[in-house]
């Protein structure tokens, strides 16, 4: 478990696939346009899928995701994670997304730093790398407000449903 202040974070099980669903139904309007995968037909098992999938990374420690949750009512926030990872280069990608009655409320920030904190304690990482596609605002403010550093905009980056978009591209390096 990854805690901050107002927020623990830990691994994704079977048990947490009824509020990702909710969490997700709750949030299609802004989650959608950056996160093709949150649409109003996300279902229990695509969360189960997805549980899965980390359960398996987690393993194989290829990926480390976890569930967001507020740590005073126990409620499912979001979801965030370390993925992507090159052994070779020492860095990986950081992602995060929170449900749409928590957002502005520092769930993602918190999440970003304690994803450092753990990077930095138990990974052999020195870089970690947040991409942000151009016009998610909330987000790219979410990695600033973490102390992450926009290193500018890389052309057609990522890819969102069937096009390619440009994207932020930010960091956060070891101390």
């Amino acid at each position: 478990m990854l805690f901050s202040t107002d927020f623990v974070l830990r691994p994704y099980v079977p048990g947490d696939a009824p509020a990702m669903v909710a969490a997700i139904l709750e949030s299609t309007s802004t989650l959608a346009p950056w996160m093709p995968w949150a649409t109003a037909q996300f279902s229990m098992s695509d969360a189960l899928a997805w549980i899965a999938t980390c359960e398996k990374g987690l393993a194989e420690a290829t990926c480390f995701e976890f569930a967001i949750f507020d740590r005073a009512s126990g409620m499912f926030v979001g979801g965030c994670g370390l993925n992507q990872m090159n052994a070779m280069h020492g860095f990986c990608n950081l992602g995060y997304w929170v449900r749409q009655s928590w957002q502005r409320k520092g769930a993602a920030s918190a999440a970003i730093r304690a994803l450092a904190d753990y990077a930095w304690t138990e990974l052999e990482v020195q870089r970690l790398e947040i991409v942000v596609a151009v016009g998610n605002d909330a987000s790219l403010n979410a990695a600033r407000k973490a102390g992450a550093v926009d290193e500018g905009i890389a052309r057609k980056r990522i890819k969102l449903g069937r096009q390619w978009v440009d994207a932020h591209m930010l960091s956060l390096v070891k101390p």
